[in-house]
């Protein structure tokens, strides 16, 4: 009987927060991921951490993608069937700081992977993109065929760039089969706690600074605006547990094996929490007390974002198991 052939799956951003929880579910699946990182927001020691989760040893190279000599090393050395591109910078504070640095990065690392691929006849790619490209004022459970573009802020025009060209990469090269992920926000880790999200510096997203408050690491939280039109003031997003999304990811390899093309998928739970609600949450679940003030509202903030999640469960048969309490216990495993 012929052995089954293990399918290579190279993921870049692979030690970072999304990259490294999609390894873990790849492993269980079957699959054979290979990280390419360079640790620019992310540390050595989550391979450690991975191998100690999955019982084995990992494959993993510390290059830049923008290394494209390099690169082409790992894809000649490997038959990759698929990548699952999580590299990039990702903070909207952090970007508006940093424009030049978001685009030069982010942009400049996908056309070198890109072109690595097209040249080592690799045509299938998931392609972590942002809730933050849909435009602002529309209804807000937003679906797959909102219009998009509108972005007021650099890392999601980064996104929204990759997009635009991936869509015309698919357009006119029917070899590729491109898969585009929105996530919403994700949150938690991985119940081991041996994983989570922890980037370098001063964390920009909500829960890594909710969780340096609760460790007294950080005095106090700043909640950007409390005179947005939501029901206690503060912001609305759709919160997503990162092993729901890892799995979404699964997903996609699974369910768009023979739709080469252009997909794309929405992540989310399809329910909006504020921020007040995740900080009430947090406390909850962890019996941590979170300190908190109001700040002025932040450059390139939306009032709404919320995901409409049924295209993801009706054609990639996916949907998220997580709540936002759920999602705050597991939290509980890493303070």
């Amino acid at each position: 009987m012929k052995e089954k052939k293990i399918r290579k799956i190279f993921v870049t951003g692979g030690a970072g927060y999304i990259g490294s929880h999609c390894v873990i579910s790849l492993i269980k699946e079957g699959f054979l991921p290979i990280i390419i990182d360079n640790f620019s927001n992310s540390y050595p020691s989550v391979i450690k951490k991975i191998e100690l989760i999955i019982k084995k040893k990992i494959i993993f190279y510390n290059i830049d993608l923008k290394n494209k000599k390099k690169l082409n090393k790992i894809f000649k050395k490997h038959n990759c069937y698929s990548v699952i591109h999580c590299a990039g910078y990702k903070a909207v504070g952090e970007s508006i700081v940093k424009p030049i640095s978001y685009f030069e990065n982010n942009i400049g690392s996908t056309l070198s992977l890109l072109e690595c691929m097209n040249e080592n006849n690799v045509h299938k790619i998931i392609f972590s993109s942002s809730a933050v490209v849909y435009n602002e004022g529309q209804t807000i459970y937003l679906n797959e065929n909102r219009k998009i573009g509108k972005t007021i802020n650099p890392y999601g025009n980064s996104k929204y760039i990759i997009e635009r060209i991936l869509k015309d990469i698919a357009k006119h090269n029917k070899k590729w089969n491109i898969s585009i992920a929105r996530y919403f926000n994700p949150i938690s880790n991985h119940p081991s706690g041996l994983i989570k999200e922890n980037p370098k510096g001063i964390p920009n997203n909500l829960i890594p600074i909710l969780i340096k408050v609760a460790q007294k690491k950080i005095p106090l939280l700043k909640v950007f605006g409390k005179n947005y039109n939501t029901k206690d003031g503060t912001c609305v997003r759709d919160y997503i547990h990162v092993m729901d999304l890892a799995n979404g990811h699964i997903s996609i390899l699974k369910n768009t094996v023979n739709k080469n093309g252009f997909n794309v998928f929405n992540f989310g739970t399809g329910r909006g929490s504020t921020v007040l609600e995740v900080i009430n949450a947090f406390e909850r679940q962890t019996g941590k007390s979170i300190t908190y003030k109001f700040s002025k509202r932040r450059d390139g903030d939306v009032t709404h974002s919320v995901c409409s999640p049924k295209k993801a469960i009706r054609e990639l048969k996916w949907k998220a198991k997580y709540d936002l309490d759920q999602s705050m216990f597991d939290i509980k495993n890493i303070i």
